[in-house]
């Protein structure tokens, strides 16, 4: 008799295969995102990453989901900036740094800043928690620049975030290109700060 085959056997290189395939959708995600924003057609990355769109639904359920995998890092490196400029001697100046650096962000792909505003509003979205951290960092540069006597005491980390992301959308939505969009919104945001301050 034929003795069976152990049962990891077959398992082992389909987790290999499994974990190439959602490495290769992620690669292939950020260029399709870049291309068409973040309405990109999810058959379309499938298609390109060479998977099925079943893989692309196992590995992420929701365009949520996958845009959460895509900005994981870089949402990381915006709650690290805020925590490193606790430190800067110039709180306001702090706090408008990070805001540039988060409408920035939201400008790299169109439709962005309106996926991360929804990130914040809604609780059951796979951004929620990312996008809840960076949020609670802003709130100690705000909080420290507001001690300060530098800021407005009536303005809520809520209320920078949101605004942040609704300069960004405007860039985008006067624009033609990120090259254009980014700095837009980098001025757009300076002005806008210059309100917040007190005088």
């Amino acid at each position: 008799m034929t003795p069976s085959p152990a049962p990891d056997t077959p398992s082992r290189p389909q987790r290999a295969d499994a974990r190439r395939n959602g490495e290769r959708l992620l690669t292939t995600a950020r260029d399709a995102f870049a291309e068409y924003g973040t309405d990109a057609p999810l058959e379309e990355i499938a298609r390109r990453a060479g998977v099925g769109i079943g893989t692309l639904y196992r590995h992420f359920p929701t365009r949520q989901a996958l845009l959460q995998a895509v900005l994981h890092d870089r949402l990381e490196a915006l709650h690290s900036e805020a925590v490193l400029l606790l430190d800067n001697p110039a709180p306001a100046d702090a706090l408008l740094g990070w805001l540039r650096s988060v409408a920035l962000h939201a400008t790299r792909y169109r439709g962005l800043a309106a996926a991360l505003l929804l990130g914040v509003r809604d609780e059951d979205s796979p951004l929620s928690p990312s996008c809840g951290a960076v949020l609670t960092a802003g709130a100690e540069l705000l909080h420290r620049a507001q001690q300060a006597g530098q800021i407005r005491p009536d303005v809520t980390a809520a209320d920078l975030y949101t605004l942040a992301n609704s300069v960004a959308w405007a860039a985008e939505e006067t624009t033609t290109s990120r090259s254009e969009s980014g700095p837009l919104a980098a001025r757009l945001l300076t002005l806008t700060m210059e309100g917040l301050r007190t005088h």
